[in-house]
């Protein structure tokens, strides 16, 4: 199987919401590609709600090393950040996010 058909399976699992099982397919699909940056997203996904948001903030984290440009990643920090209660962190990643989308817009 290649990268995508991990990612696929591991859609599946959680869409079924069994996160436990999607993990090591995100996992793996990240494995195979440490830039595949939709791997991150979902894996960060699944580990929110599990409850494990210090894992997924530093899965957005490594996202945001890869493409520090892409405005979801740092929309995704934001929605974790707000979860901690870490407010002022969470409207700098925001901020980082609008202007990336407005950049993008622009281009566009």
């Amino acid at each position: 199987m290649d990268k995508q058909d991990f990612l696929n399976k591991g859609f599946e699992r959680f869409a079924e919401r069994n996160y436990e099982r999607a993990i090591p397919l995100f996992k793996k699909a990240i494995e195979i590609d440490k830039t595949f940056e939709a791997a991150y997203s979902a894996l960060a996904e699944c580990l929110n709600r599990m409850g494990k948001i210090e894992e997924a903030i530093e899965i957005v984290k490594t996202w945001i090393e890869i493409n520090k440009y892409d405005p979801l990643a740092h929309t995704a920090l934001s929605r974790l950040y707000v979860q901690k209660g870490m407010i002022e962190e969470a409207e700098k990643e925001m901020a980082i996010s609008n202007f990336l989308q407005q950049q993008e817009n622009k281009e566009q």
